[in-house]
């Protein structure tokens, strides 16, 4: 199963564009939102482009290959203007041999894992920064944000592609960070 990740959109239209672009290029079967989707948080500036009507309007049209979770600049407000779910502040999707558990990375991060068995995949957002590894018995995955990118890196979005995990950037498509996933 081939997926789509992207995370921290925080309502910036281009972004939105360049993410829907690679998605149907990508023949992924879902596009996996990891939060903070419409709302810049009064913590960061507004990303370039910031249009977070037109955000909704792009995603509901393709609200039946979304799988998305709440960020902590979501709100019940923003949940009425999309046509998919965001209220949940995680899903799991279950794979042959481990499960991938989707957070936005507020509540369950690295530094306060859920309960997770080994070589189970926790994705998650909100940093900004792209990761892919190991650590342990299980394995870490940020796709990074592809609207306010932090750490130096670019924008980036994520791809579970043959049981690798990939983060690329956002406008050349470079491999920024990757990690094979074994059962």
């Amino acid at each position: 199963m081939k997926l789509m990740f992207a995370s921290d959109i925080h309502g910036s239209l281009p972004a939105t564009e360049l993410v829907l672009a690679h998605f149907e290029r990508s023949a992924a079967k879902w596009l996996i939102l990891l939060g903070d989707v419409l709302n810049h948080g009064p913590r960061n500036a507004l990303p370039v482009g910031y249009n977070p009507g037109a955000v909704a309007e792009r995603f509901n049209s393709i609200a039946d290959k979304i799988i998305a979770v709440r960020g902590n600049c979501d709100s019940e407000v923003d949940q009425m203007l999309l046509h998919f779910p965001i209220s949940a502040p995680w899903q799991q999707i279950l794979m042959a041999e481990q499960r991938l558990f989707i957070t936005h990375g507020h509540l369950y991060n690295p530094d306060k894992l859920p309960p997770l068995a080994e070589n189970d995949v926790l994705v998650f957002g909100h940093t900004h920064l792209p990761l892919a590894e190991k650590q342990d018995s299980i394995y870490l995955f940020n796709p990074g944000s592809v609207s306010i990118p932090k750490g130096g890196f670019e924008a980036s979005y994520g791809m579970l592609n043959d049981g690798v995990l990939s983060v690329h950037a956002l406008n050349n498509d470079g491999v920024i960070a990757q990690v094979e996933i074994t059962p």
